[in-house]
């Protein structure tokens, strides 16, 4: 409030009152008593420690519990159940992990198998009749439901077809015998010039 408003209220509110003072002055009843009783400045608290948590000492004894050999791949409420049934409680489970989250250990405990990156396997030939790949494909029939197999037999190197034949069903006999003809009697009709880079 400005001094001269200040200065006309305290004029006033002697002969008048307060109610009236301040209705004349255009000052409000809750500022005026506001400023009789200004709010106390707050201080920081403290931060709250709990009777019943651990010391520094005891979280310590119990990270170096959950770390030793037995215990050091099973998740705390594991460990808190066998301790327990030993007859040793130590702390809650979720104070456990409350100490595990604060040294950065609250992810996976037990050893995590690490496999070598394997390499794809790929045909790769350098000359014909090295490599030879094979597949069966369905062709339709005449009529709906009749459906023939063909089995085809390909040099990788040149692209060549070197065996195949039509069948009606697929038979593995039928199929060995296509193979072991193609390595005995394979003959490219073509220069075997690769057609596309070896793979």
């Amino acid at each position: 409030m400005a001094p001269v408003a200040d200065d006309a209220f305290t004029g006033v509110e002697h002969e008048l009152g307060i109610t009236t003072a301040c209705r004349l002055t255009g000052r409000s009843r809750a500022t005026h008593y506001r400023r009789l009783r200004p709010t106390p400045e707050r201080k920081p608290r403290k931060p709250q420690v709990q009777a019943s948590s651990l010391s520094v000492q005891e979280r310590a004894a119990v990270l170096e519990l959950m770390n030793r050999e037995e215990y050091a791949e099973l998740p705390p409420a594991q460990i808190w159940a066998r301790e327990l049934d030993a007859g040793r409680c130590h702390c809650s489970v979720s104070t456990m992990y409350r100490i595990l989250r604060g040294k950065g250990q609250s992810g996976e405990r037990r050893r995590q198998a690490t496999h070598p990156a394997k390499a794809v396997p790929e045909l790769a030939a350098t000359a014909p009749s090295q490599v030879f790949t094979w597949d069966i494909t369905k062709a339709a029939g005449p009529a709906r439901g009749i459906w023939y197999h063909a089995y085809v037999i390909i040099d990788i190197y040149s692209r060549c077809i070197v065996g195949h034949t039509v069948e009606k069903a697929e038979s593995a006999q039928q199929a060995e015998e296509l193979i072991r003809e193609a390595i005995t009697t394979a003959s490219c009709p073509r220069p075997c010039t690769p057609t596309a880079a070896p793979r």
